[in-house]
């Protein structure tokens, strides 16, 4: 059996209002939906809790280790937006640079600053998009007689991004 290394197993956007905005299966194939959206949902806790005691570090690290093979990490934006990755710590095949080049043991909160980084910057992309009202996907000011469409993100071009995101990110990548 070959080598393997960690990959992203699941990108999550959860509003301020603690509402899911867009979650990304990586592979999509392989993962189940439902799962993960429980995951996602058992962290918003750990968020609060840590909240009083953050300063102006927006990254929240290691929120849990939900088993031996997965782990999920935070970020909170400046809006009260957070960010999910989950990592599968046995993701994929390794490929010959990445065996060579991965001498770590574990993975380090710092691996994953890149990936957040890459994530908030499509956000702000998407919110500079005269077209998107991010007031249009909270539960809380989007009655059901208002709500034309999904609290959810439908942007293709930040859904395309997401996904890049997902699919590039590797243990000691700098920059996505």
């Amino acid at each position: 059996m070959g080598s393997r290394v960690p990959s992203i197993a699941c990108i999550g956007v959860i509003g301020k209002h603690n509402n899911p905005l867009h979650i990304s299966l990586f592979p999509p194939e392989e993962r189940a939906p439902l799962e993960f959206s429980f995951l996602l949902s058992s962290c918003l806790d750990i968020f609060e809790a840590r909240l009083p005691h953050k300063t102006a570090d927006q990254d929240f690290g290691l929120l849990q280790a939900v088993d031996e093979r997965l782990a999920m990490y935070g970020w909170l934006t400046n809006t009260g937006v957070k960010f999910v990755i989950v990592v599968d710590m046995e993701g994929r095949q390794a490929s010959v640079f990445e065996t060579r080049s991965s001498a770590s043991v574990g993975l380090r909160d710092a691996d994953l600053k890149p990936a957040f980084r890459a994530l908030q910057t499509a956000y702000i992309g998407l919110l500079r998009n005269p077209f998107y009202d991010p007031d249009d996907h909270s539960p809380v000011t989007a009655n059901a007689e208002q709500r034309v469409g999904s609290t959810q993100i439908t942007s293709r071009r930040f859904i395309r991004e997401v996904k890049r995101i997902g699919d590039t990110w590797t243990p000691g990548i700098v920059n996505i």
